[in-house]
């Protein structure tokens, strides 16, 4: 079916899906059939973006190597040789099809600059003018820990938003997402359509594979960060690549017959003969689960405050300090009522809303001449009233002032400022502009980047 408008398809492969896990040999009939599937789309005027872990599981095998190392530097070495046999089995097979590839080595430090970012963005919009399929992976030889995506699942999340994708492609080892364990429940049913991630039950407990570093829970992650970009999102059978393509004229065409018939200024059919010109029904597509987009994405730069920046700390604030972020106003010394963590100016930090807390600030005149500030905390029951019951994230934001200074003036005044650290480059802690909320706040574990 020639599509009616140019989408943007990333498709997400993880190692167990392109590498046999015992052998480590390279599964060549998928790699052929994920080739054709993507010069299929590609034909029809979509442009793509593959996705590719297997670097580390490449390299096993080119090097004769049994087992995964625990040493980074081995794995590192292994994923260098591994990378260069991968991205030349990829272009031996699109070459049959006379089709162009490019390959994107990324890691978070790549997009933590916010310049860095808009690059890899101009970047992967002057290939697809050429006419080329970028494939992408992190940079295994130079990542750590600190810089680390975590899996590629995530890594497909943020550069279907970056690139602005219409659908994000992750493949498994199964049809869709259950309600339990079909393996060992023969009456698990299969979820087809996730309108809201956070009400989702279903069976995560595919740890994946020992080449990998994924399983059905980091794909849950991933389809939570790609809908809020407005990507629709699928989990579907790694071996079964030419589902994609039917996938994607499933719910085009269903978006199409959907407008046809909710079109309010569509002209009633004058007889039964012009009625055959709606859409037929599209048939049922191969099985799959599909997560819709968010109808008001969050894109650009709010999601790379959110998304594209690791977190270096976590500002705890009270309420009223989140009313004024949430009435767009930027986030002032007097709302913070703690400080969590080590971090500069102009580093990313969680911020925290501390449910449940007012601070009363009062000032005095000292016997000098100068004003002094009492901070008491009192409980706050407007977040009782309003559900909020525990410390929940609720944005990431770039600051102003370091941890150290941060803690100085917390539940003070902006006037304050200059008086406590001696200067003041700012009455804000962090700009409105460098904050970025989340549109369902989530539980936060202290200590720990989500």
């Amino acid at each position: 079916m020639k599509a009616h408008r140019q989408l943007t398809v990333v498709i997400k492969l993880g190692s167990s899906s392109i590498v046999d896990e015992k052998t480590h040999q390279p599964i060549v009939s998928v790699l052929a059939l994920i080739v054709e599937t993507a010069d299929k789309l590609h034909q029809n005027g979509h442009r793509v973006v593959i996705v590719s872990s297997g670097a580390i599981a490449v390299g096993l095998r080119r090097m004769d190597v049994e087992k995964k190392p625990k040493v980074l530097a081995r794995i590192q070495a292994l994923a260098a040789v591994g990378q260069c046999r991968l991205i030349s089995l990829w272009d031996s097979l699109f070459a049959h099809v006379r089709q162009p590839v490019a390959q994107i080595l990324l890691t978070r430090n790549d997009i933590a600059d916010r310049t860095q970012y808009l690059n890899a963005q101009n970047t992967f919009a002057e290939l697809f003018s050429m006419g080329v399929i970028p494939i992408v992976n992190e940079n295994d030889t130079l990542a750590v820990s600190e810089i680390k995506f975590g899996d590629n699942d995530t890594l497909s999340a943020i550069t279907a938003a970056m690139v602005q994708a219409d659908y994000l492609f992750l493949m498994t080892d199964v049809d869709c997402l259950y309600d339990k364990n079909p393996r060992t429940n023969p009456d698990a049913r299969p979820i087809e359509v996730v309108e809201d991630i956070s009400s989702l039950v279903a069976d995560v407990s595919s740890s994946g594979s020992s080449l990998g570093t994924g399983g059905m829970s980091t794909k849950i992650v991933a389809a939570r960060l790609a809908t809020s970009a407005g990507v629709t999102t699928v989990i579907t059978r790694s071996s079964k690549p030419g589902n994609i393509v039917e996938i994607v004229d499933y719910v085009q065409a269903s978006k199409q017959a959907s407008s046809f018939s909710t079109d309010p200024t569509e002209t009633p059919p004058l007889s039964s003969s012009v009625s055959s010109l709606q859409p037929e029904a599209p048939s049922k597509p191969p099985l799959h689960t599909r997560f819709l987009p968010d109808p008001h994405p969050i894109r650009d730069r709010s999601f790379w405050l959110l998304h594209g920046l690791a977190a270096h700390g976590t500002i705890f604030i009270d309420d009223g300090a989140h009313r004024a972020l949430v009435s767009k106003a930027g986030l002032l010394p007097v709302g913070i009522v703690k400080v969590e963590g080590t971090f500069s100016q102009q580093e990313a930090v969680r911020i925290v809303v501390l449910p449940g807390v007012r601070q009363n600030t009062t000032t005095s005149a000292r016997p000098n001449g100068s004003q002094a500030s009492t901070r008491t905390v009192t409980a706050d029951h407007d977040s009782e009233e309003r559900g909020i019951v525990e410390p929940v994230e609720v944005g990431r934001a770039l600051v102003n002032y370091s941890s150290v200074e941060i803690a100085r003036i917390k539940g003070l005044q902006s006037t304050e400022i200059q008086s406590v650290l001696g200067y003041a480059d700012s009455e804000y802690v962090a700009l409105r502009e460098n904050i970025s909320l989340e549109k369902v706040s989530r539980p936060v574990t202290p200590g720990r980047d989500t």
